[in-house]
C-alpha cells in the first residue's frame, strides 16, 4: 500500500510529532549530522500534508539513552499524547531513536493501534493496527534491542580483556597519575598533593580512626586535594570525613588492581544482611574469585 494512502483526514487533523534522540551528550556534540537529519523530519511531515502549526518537535531526550534504564521525559510526553489520541503521526529517523527496549516500543505500538496513530521512519509510514505493518514494526524493535545487546557485549568484552591484562585505564584517585607505559601509575607531580595523602595514612597508623584523622586535619587547618575526574584541575578544599574515608578504603592506594562490573557488585552487596566495610570488602573478593571481576 502506498504510504500516503494510509494518511487520512483524521490523521491530518491531529498533531505530527517528530521525536529526536541521541544516546549521549558526546554524540549530540560530535555527531551533528545525525541531529540535523532528525530535525529535517519536520520537513517530511509538511510534505505529507501536516501544517506547521500541528508539527511538534520533541528534542528534550537528546543525550539520553533509549535502553529503558534512564527516564525519558520526551518519550513519556510522546506516549501520553498518543494515548490521548492527539497524534496522527509519530516520526523518528529510525526505530532505535524511539526505543531500544521492547517494553517501551510495544507499548507505543499498542497505543498507536488503539488510537489510529501512524508511525513513520526513514523507510516508510506504518499503521500499527494493520497486521503486516505491526509485524514489521515488531521486527524493527527486536532488531534495535538486539543491536544494543551486541554493541554492549563487544564493548564489555574489550574492556574485560584489557582489564585482565592490567592495561585498562580508568580514573585514578587523587594523588596518582598515569605513566607512559601500559598500566604504569606514578605519584602526582605536585608534592603537596602527595604529602596530604601520606599524612592521611600516617595519622591513621597512629590513631586507628578515620574520624580522628579527619579531626586532626581540621584542627591543623589543613586543606585536602579534590579532583572531580582524571585530568581535572586539583582544588584544595576543607577536609571532609567522606574524602578521608575514601582514601583509606580505596584499594589503589594499597597497590591493588581490580575491575568489577558495578552492576554485579551492587546486586551482590545489596543482599548482604550486615552492612560494613569489612563485609563489602569480603563480598568484592568473592566476586573476584568466581570470575566476575578482573
Amino acid at each position: 500500500m502506498n504510504e500516503r494512502a494510509k494518511i487520512t483526514a483524521s490523521h491530518l487533523s491531529r498533531q505530527a510529532i517528530v521525536y529526536l534522540r541521541q544516546s549521549s551528550a558526546a554524540q549530540v556534540e560530535n555527531n551533528r549530522e545525525s541531529t540535523d537529519r532528525q530535525y529535517a523530519l519536520a520537513a517530511k511531515a509538511r510534505e505529507l500534508g501536516w501544517p506547521d502549526d500541528r508539527i511538534i518537535v520533541i528534542d528534550e531526550d537528546l543525550g539520553v539513552s533509549g535502553s529503558g534504564f534512564v527516564a525519558r521525559s520526551g518519550f513519556a510526553r510522546l506516549t501520553a499524547a498518543v494515548a490521548l489520541a492527539h497524534v496522527g503521526l509519530v516520526l523518528g529517523l529510525e526505530v532505535s531513536r524511539l526505543a531500544r527496549n521492547n517494553a517501551d516500543w510495544h507499548r507505543l505500538i499498542d497505543l498507536g493501534g488503539l488510537t489510529d496513530t501512524l508511525i513513520g521512519d526513514a523507510d516508510g509510514i506504518y499503521h500499527p493496527a494493520l497486521f503486516n505493518d505491526r509485524l514489521l514494526l515488531g521486527l524493527k524493535g527486536t532488531m534495535s534491542e538486539a543491536e544494543l545487546h551486541v554493541l554492549r557485549a563487544r564493548l564489555n568484552g574489550g574492556i574485560r580483556n584489557k582489564a585482565a591484562r592490567g592495561e585498562l585505564r580508568r580514573g585514578l584517585p587523587v594523588g596518582f597519575v598515569w605513566g607512559e607505559a601500559d598500566g604504569e601509575t606514578r605519584f602526582h607531580p605536585d608534592e603537596a598533593v602527595v604529602t596530604a595523602i601520606r599524612n592521611v595514612f600516617a595519622r591513621f597508623a597512629e590513631t586507628g580512626s578515620v574520624r580522628r584523622v579527619w579531626l586532626w586535619f581540621r584542627s591543623e587547618g589543613l586543606t585536602f586535594p579534590l579532583q572531580m575526574h582524571q585530568g581535572a584541575e586539583i582544588r584544595w578544599v576543607e577536609a571532609s570525613y567522606t574524602a578521608i574515608h575514601h582514601v583509606l578504603t580505596n584499594p589503589v592506594y594499597a597497590g591493588a588492581y581490580a575491575y568489577i562490573d558495578a552492576r554485579h557488585a551492587h546486586a551482590a552487596l545489596s543482599v548482604r544482611m550486615n552492612k560494613s566495610d569489612q563485609n563489602d570488602a569480603r563480598g568484592l573478593a568473592e566476586l573476584r574469585s568466581v570470575g566476575t571481576g578482573r
